[in-house]
């Protein structure tokens, strides 16, 4: 009998708002937990095939909070988007897709942490600058930190100061810096060898100690 072990962490930035949240904690996670009991392993093409289910359960429902729904399908793009976006015309092909992106890193002894974060972040510090706050800060809080300096940097583009910054409300702030989202996941070594049952668990809630939006 073979014993698998699965981590899945994701940060999701959320163009559909909360309802998007809720739907995708609730499918995704199902979805998971489905097709890895069908290939008995977590891998990428289990992740692949979860993302384009859910998505087709999401595109299923008579739902206006699909975020970003008109640039997938043709069926929603049409009015009144049309207007809302001020586009001259509909689009004949798909502009974004659903399957993700994915990369395989085999994680080894010499790695430390791992940073999952939405591209707010990256739009302002490089992968060296996200590195050196983790390893220069204490872990506690690390991932606020690395939403300030993000937003340090946001500020310097605008030529303006961060404490400026953080006076403006945040619906308005989007016009000087999109959301940030950042979870920081620190390995052990230790426990990578440790045969356990498989089991894949989703949850919406407060920020951890770890975890961090705005």
């Amino acid at each position: 009998m073979r014993i698998l072990y699965g981590t899945f962490i994701g940060v999701y930035d959320g163009h559909g708002g909360p309802e998007t949240s809720r739907f995708v904690n609730e499918k995704l996670f199902s979805n998971l937990k489905k097709f890895a009991s069908q290939d008995e392993e977590m891998s990428a093409d289990v992740i692949r095939k979860s993302f384009l289910k859910t998505e087709q359960e999401f595109l299923s429902l008579v739902s206006i909070s699909i975020g970003d729904a008109y640039l997938k399908s043709p069926e929603f793009n049409r009015a009144p988007l049309l207007p809302k976006f001020r586009l001259p015309q509909p689009f004949s092909k798909q502009i974004l897709s659903p399957e993700p992106s994915i990369s395989i890193h085999e994680i080894n002894s010499k790695d430390e942490f791992l940073i999952c974060a939405s591209d707010g972040l990256w739009e302002h510090l490089s992968n060296e600058e996200a590195v050196n706050v983790v390893h220069n800060y204490p872990r506690n809080g690390i991932a606020r930190r690395l939403v300030k300096a993000a937003l340090h940097v946001a500020a310097q583009k605008r030529e303006m100061r961060y404490s400026d910054l953080k006076k403006i409300e945040r619906g308005l702030r989007r016009h000087f810096h999109d959301d940030i989202t950042v979870v920081v996941v620190f390995l052990d070594p230790s426990l990578m060898n440790i045969n356990s049952s498989f089991s894949i668990k989703g949850g919406v809630g407060l920020p951890a100690p770890n975890e961090f939006c705005i």
